[in-house]
């Protein structure tokens, strides 16, 4: 029985963390993108390991277009 409830806590706890994600990523993007690339800056530097800068890639957010504007979903922009 022991395992099973802590198995069951360990299912709940995933739960909870992914859906705390996604009302983070949903209702605060930039705050999001800038806490990503604030882990990311100290995992990809040349004197790193090359597993722990791939790490750091990962985390990493996707670069933005040069002219990106609001056509291309909310980057924290206060137009509206």
């Amino acid at each position: 029985m022991h395992a099973s409830l802590t198995l069951q806590y360990v299912v709940i706890g995933i739960a909870v963390l992914a859906s705390a994600g996604y009302v983070l990523q949903s209702r605060w993007p930039a705050g999001v993108r800038r806490m990503r690339i604030a882990c990311a800056l100290p995992l990809v530097r040349e004197s790193r390991p090359g597993w722990m800068r791939k790490v750091g890639k990962w985390i990493a957010p996707r670069v933005k277009p040069g002219g990106a504007g609001c056509d291309d979903g909310c980057d924290g922009c206060s137009s509206h």
